[in-house]
């Protein structure tokens, strides 16, 4: 089977303008969003803040949200107008796995949710349960979702310190999200966020 394409992403920043404490006190959810198209460099901030690379030390990679056991159970999907990608963290590369706008798609999967079909991007973190269960049983369930709420703050702080505004998504059918985006069968869908220019 060929390797699907990649895409390198630029290399993330580790310090920028905005505090902690300033991000923090400017969160809101962000419904609406301008017509405008985020750069590649904002989309690798927010992928890295999701669960990006943060250290590395005798073999292991620490990533920017704590995981039980280190087991990183979660996958991250991006939808734009030009398609669908998955983050690879390790090498922070996107893997090209469609070229279709599935904003429409997803959206109706979302109950038709506005901010889905006009943010300029989605990110939709899925968990493979498989990957924490084996070690802590169905307790490791809870740690996945535990995991993804880590992840998704890590993104709306980051949003907003990238000028942006995004807000979290947990009204959608599992199901219609899955097979919207053709994803695995494991790939258990918890989080949609649309990220974008506040309008």
């Amino acid at each position: 089977m060929a390797q699907k394409n990649q895409i390198q992403l630029p290399e993330p920043l580790t310090k920028g303008k905005v505090s902690l404490e300033e991000a923090i006190a400017k969160r809101r959810s962000q419904r609406t969003f301008k017509h405008q198209d985020l750069s590649l460099e904002q989309i690798s901030q927010l992928l890295w803040a999701a669960q990006g690379i943060t250290g590395k030390r005798g073999g292991m990679s620490f990533r920017s949200a704590p995981s039980a056991g280190a087991l990183y159970p979660m996958e991250i999907y991006l939808v734009k107008e030009d398609g669908l990608f998955r983050y690879l963290p390790e090498t922070h590369k996107l893997e090209v796995l469609g070229e279709r706008d599935l904003r429409d798609s997803l959206c109706a999967s979302a109950l038709g949710q506005d901010a889905v079909c006009r943010a300029p991007i989605n990110i939709i973190i899925c968990a493979v349960y498989e990957r924490v269960t084996g070690k802590y049983g169905e307790r490791g369930i809870r740690y996945a979702h535990i995991e993804a709420g880590h992840i998704a703050q890590n993104i709306h702080l980051q949003a907003v310190a990238l000028g942006l505004g995004s807000v979290s998504i947990g009204a959608f059918s599992d199901e219609h999200v899955q097979k919207a985006l053709n994803l695995p069968r494991d790939d258990k869908p918890l989080y949609i966020i649309p990220v974008g220019y506040p309008e």
